[in-house]
């Protein structure tokens, strides 16, 4: 290491990651909500930025909820669900987890399944 750098190695969250990932796949299925790839993708990187900050304890900048009243009350309880999986996450994590799930909600039926 050099100066008063480090490094953290992501690797370690991987697996929970997947985890979490392939879970909130599932709830979002009981629902009948399926993301294309794209949104996937997305709601991977999401997921995986709240592991990390759920170890970290980072919080999130202050949240306008005002922005989230189109959001629809299925879309904010399964991200209400998958926010209590972690313990020490704000509730405010909610908010824009529940903006993955909204977009998700309005693809229409597909074979694609997710995972």
């Amino acid at each position: 290491m050099s100066g008063n750098k480090f490094s953290v190695d992501y690797s370690i969250y991987e697996l929970e990651c997947e985890e979490t990932y392939k879970k909130a796949i599932s709830l979002l299925k009981e629902n009948n909500i399926f993301p294309d790839a794209i949104q996937q993708q997305m709601l991977f990187t999401h997921l995986k930025a709240m592991v990390i900050r759920s170890y970290t304890k980072e919080s999130l900048p202050e949240i306008e909820v005002d922005m989230f009243e189109d959001i629809s009350p299925l879309s904010h309880q399964l991200s209400a669900d998958v926010v209590s999986w972690f313990p020490t996450l704000a509730y405010e994590e909610t908010y824009l987890l529940s903006v993955h799930f909204e977009v998700a909600k309005e693809n229409e039926l597909t074979c694609e399944l997710g995972v």
